[in-house]
């Protein structure tokens, strides 16, 4: 299973790293948090929509790896109509199986996101898959600081 995984999972990343999703200023943001990986160079802006406690809207500017570029990108597609509890149970589940807290993976229970799983296997890459992922927790904490992987 893990091998039909890894080419799913590079089959991903070079698509959303070529044509990432969600990629632009949303000039109307209601949260706005930099985030950067001194590691690896990777450097986002998010901007989330809100109605509420709920995702309306979230896109991303910025510059980065092939994974960290893939990840946010996905993430934004992810959170869109989830509410600020359901992201950040998300983002917990995301983090375990990336981090390899978690030895058993509910791939499921993550959806499209299983195919970073891979990176639990390279630890140097995990900090560019969870950067677009601690950014968003900022800004679902609505903090104003630039979150760094560091």
């Amino acid at each position: 299973m893990f091998d039909d995984l890894r080419d799913l999972y590079q089959e991903v990343i070079f698509d959303h790293n070529r044509n990432p999703r969600n990629f632009y200023v949303m000039e109307d943001a209601d949260r706005k948090v930099e985030g950067f990986n001194p590691l690896c160079g990777d450097r986002l802006t998010l901007f989330l929509k809100m109605d509420g406690d709920k995702i309306t809207d979230a896109s991303f500017q910025g510059s980065g790896c092939a994974i960290s570029t893939a990840s946010v990108s996905l993430m934004t597609d992810i959170v869109k109509g989830l509410t600020e509890a359901e992201a950040e149970a998300l983002f917990a589940k995301f983090h375990a199986m990336t981090t390899g807290k978690e030895e058993d993976i509910n791939l499921e229970a993550v959806g499209k996101l299983a195919v970073l799983a891979g990176v639990r296997e390279y630890p140097a890459r995990v900090k560019c898959a969870t950067l677009a992922w601690h950014t968003l927790d900022a800004a679902l904490k609505n903090e104003q600081e630039a979150i760094s992987t560091e």
